[in-house]
């Protein structure tokens, strides 16, 4: 199923992977519409992406701030869904109420009200596309992102039960050069970067368009669904 004439709202949008999304459905003849909390990002992403591209801000915390989008957006194809805030790779000492509550709101949270709101206004052959994580098979990311992950994978599979005949699958990036890694400093970014390419089987981080290709697979595909792509390298193998 080709891209072409295909209306796509990439939640997330405007940055890192979400914009990779972005600029490849353009490429490919469709329309993105990217979304993002704050209206700057928005306004940024706009102006590097082609003439036709449409953005707005929501607010993921407001119940009806995905209807008030999904209003604006119109007639759709597929959602892309990849929000979420910068990593916390915390020790479960660290991990508060408040710490756990608002990294889960945006990535889990998040994602699940998109899709009650969007998958029932797809067109007909339309698909969602989460975003999970090797995290959910390696511990050594730590509790909440593991435990993250693999509520996702099992979203996945759960929604694309409930969504039938929307495909519903996931995409579980490794370790890739995004700006969900800027808070680090960095020095300590480059040595963590060093360390993971020296680890794995392909020998390097992967970048942005490693990712964007299994998200543009999951939407072009026609007979997948309740699958969990990883593009990781080769990590999970050692």
């Amino acid at each position: 199923m080709s891209l072409k004439n295909t209306n796509v709202l990439v939640i997330g949008g405007t940055s890192g992977i979400g914009l990779g999304v972005a600029h490849a459905v353009a490429d490919r003849g469709g329309t993105p519409y990217v979304a993002s909390r704050h209206q700057a990002g928005v306004d940024r992403a706009l102006a590097e992406l082609p003439d036709g591209a449409r953005g707005a801000t929501v607010d993921l915390t407001d119940p009806s701030a995905l209807d008030r989008l999904a209003a604006d957006v119109g007639d759709l194809d597929h959602l892309v869904y990849t929000a979420g805030e910068s990593l916390e790779l915390l020790p479960l000492a660290d991990l508060t109420p408040a710490v756990v509550n608002g990294f889960l709101q945006t990535r889990f949270v998040g994602a699940l009200s998109a899709a009650r709101v969007f998958g029932p206004r797809l067109r007909s052959g339309g698909s969602i596309t989460l975003t999970s994580g090797t995290a959910a098979w390696n511990p050594g990311y730590g509790p909440l992102p593991s435990s993250l992950c693999g509520a996702m994978n099992a979203l996945t599979t759960a929604l694309a039960v409930e969504l039938a005949p929307v495909r519903v699958n996931a995409v579980a990036p490794g370790m890739i050069r995004t700006p969900l890694w800027d808070e680090m400093a960095q020095a300590d970014r480059t040595a963590l970067f060093d360390q993971e390419a020296q680890r794995i089987p392909l020998g390097r981080i992967g970048e942005v368009d490693d990712a964007v290709l299994a998200y543009v697979y999951c939407m072009e595909q026609t007979f997948g669904t309740g699958t969990v792509i990883t593009v990781e390298g080769g990590s999970l193998l050692v």
